[in-house]
């Protein structure tokens, strides 16, 4: 048997288990760059290493794929920082990464100190390629962690700044293990007297509540989610990263819960009686920091990590399993029906009075610009089978909150906390999945951290959307600013929150090769939109919105 390099075995390898995209910064591994050549691999390279981690992000999550990502090691504090939002949201990225050689260890090598300690926090797992001859398992092993049990990113660190001493060659025989090439990459099935219990109390409670997170995304059980929900007649909150899992004009829909949520539904899910937890950890952001639904309020959780359930609220069951697996468990031991008019009608009319309380914001033709209006516009244009990508902050509250997905297939894929992710997911997102409308929702403030990407999304043909709030400000740092001046900003307090006025993004756009279309007037979204995906290429849309809009919290 002739001899594989080991740059071969990496390409055929990433070919094998059907990535489509590396995002790196050059330059990494060179043998293994030249040999992604005789693959169908696009590389796409990227201005900064947390840009290409994004993007990674933002293609496992849209395609239900291990994402891969490559730097050097003088970037590896990028690339560590960019990971973050990976194991927050639970994206299965993978990570390689330049490193000390062996023999430079404590001697000042050019570049390069010792970043491996920077991953351990921000991934599943994190390991070290010695020898080229343990490039093999190694490899597969990141794609087995990364994709078992609650997927999240892992690091591979190879020897050399620029990965040069894991170039060699040897007997590498190119093995694919199906079950990690996806995620989830095994869907195991909660302990039939759990299921039992739990159905139980769903059944005997008066006001009971599901939030839903991204546990149920990850394993794309949101038939499951609804079935089961009518069954029991239970109102169905959801997380940011669970919104895409029931339309939100289903009558038992709530809309997003917790600190970025609608107040109907915190409303909601602090009346009930019984809470269960699907596929969420009931994190701070979830509950509002624990305050939802109120301590003592007797729970049920759902997740596929054992560890997870009870963390945050003692749980009266606990459902170990993948989420599609486990809701069909539930819907088999349950009961045809069950009716619950006065608390369901309770939920709706609670929904109602919210949207009732924005009519006239989301139907707002005011210049500048109410972003509100911005999510109506949306909501009525984007198509089926579309992704709408959020950055966060406000916004992931104008969109999680306002923007209604009811059309087969649309998804939501949102920010696990890193202003600027958006912009660069929302490219992985399309690389991923390249014949769906990728929409991305971002604020000026979120997208000036990766401006130069533009020119990454041009010269690579990516054709995502992004639209821009430009209110010319990080609005959401307002209040706090106003609170440390004493209730009132004075002097140069600005100089923390305000950009330079009258920016515009579109022009920057033009410059850089994509469409850029400059947005002053309401009436002027619903055209800009059209043009936009009906360019084939990546277009930004520049909204002049009115610094003084902020979004209600929860």
């Amino acid at each position: 048997m002739s001899a594989t390099s080991t740059g071969q075995f990496f390409a055929e390898t990433l070919e094998g288990y059907g990535v489509t995209h590396v995002f790196i910064v050059p330059a990494i591994f060179q043998q293994a760059m030249a040999a992604i050549e005789k693959t169908g691999i696009t590389r796409v390279t990227t201005h900064h290493e947390m840009a290409a981690a994004f993007m990674a992000d933002g293609y496992a999550r849209a395609g239900r794929r291990p994402g891969v990502c490559l730097a050097q090691a003088v970037g590896n504090g990028n690339l560590a920082a960019g990971l973050r939002d990976a194991y927050q949201a639970c994206a299965p990225v993978v990570a390689v990464s330049g490193g000390p050689q062996p023999d430079g260890r404590y001697r000042y090598v050019y570049q390069v100190v010792d970043d491996f300690p920077m991953f351990v926090p921000v991934t599943k797992w994190n390991a070290v390629v010695e020898r080229p001859d343990r490039l093999p398992d190694l490899l597969r092993q990141a794609f087995r962690a990364a994709t078992t049990g609650a997927p999240g990113p892992v690091h591979l660190e190879l020897p050399g700044r620029l990965g040069e001493h894991a170039h060699g060659e040897g007997d590498f025989p190119v093995l694919v293990e199906a079950p990690f090439t996806r995620y989830p990459a095994f869907r195991p099935a909660a302990d039939p007297d759990a299921v039992e219990r739990a159905v139980a109390l769903l059944t005997a409670a008066e006001r009971p509540v599901m939030v839903v997170g991204g546990g149920v995304t990850a394993s794309d059980a949101r038939v499951e989610l609804v079935e089961l929900a009518e069954r029991l007649s239970v109102p169905v909150a959801v997380t940011l990263n669970g919104k895409e899992n029931i339309p939100d004009d289903h009558p038992l829909s709530l809309g997003n819960v917790g600190t970025y949520g609608r107040r109907s539904a915190n409303q909601i899910v602090a009346a009930a009686d019984l809470v269960f937890f699907v596929g969420s950890r009931a994190g701070g952001l979830t509950t509002n920091n624990w305050k939802l639904p109120p301590a003592g309020t007797p729970t049920i959780q759902l997740d596929i990590d054992g560890a997870e359930l009870g963390r945050n609220y003692p749980a009266a069951v606990g459902l170990l399993g993948d989420a599609k697996q486990t809701l069909r468990q539930l819907i088999a031991a349950s009961p045809r029906t069950v009716s619950r008019p006065a608390w369901v009608r309770h939920a709706q009319d609670a929904l109602r009075q919210w949207r009732e309380s924005l009519a006239s914001m989301l139907d707002s033709d005011a210049v500048p610009i109410r972003p509100e209006r911005i999510c109506r516009e949306i909501s009525e244009f984007l198509p089926k089978d579309s992704i709408l990508v959020a950055d966060t902050g406000h916004a992931a509250i104008w969109t999680g909150t306002m923007v209604a997905l009811n059309k087969p297939g649309q998804r939501y894929i949102r920010c696990a906390g890193t202003l600027g992710w958006g912009f660069p997911a929302a490219i992985g997102a399309k690389c991923a999945v390249p014949d769906r409308p990728v929409l991305c929702f971002t604020g000026d403030g979120g997208l000036c951290y990766h401006l130069a990407e533009l020119e990454t999304a041009a010269r690579a043909g990516v054709a995502a959307v992004i639209l821009v709030n430009n209110n010319g400000a990080l609005q959401q740092v307002r209040k706090g600013i106003d609170t440390a001046y004493g209730g009132k900003q004075w002097g140069r307090s600005k100089e923390m929150w305000v950009f330079k006025p009258g920016t515009n993004y579109a022009r920057v756009a033009e410059e850089l090769g994509c469409l850029g279309i400059r947005v002053e007037k309401p009436g002027e979204i619903r055209n800009a939109l059209e043009r936009a995906f009906a360019a084939g290429r990546p277009a930004l849309i520049d909204v002049a919105t009115d610094i003084d809009a902020a979004p209600a919290w929860g």
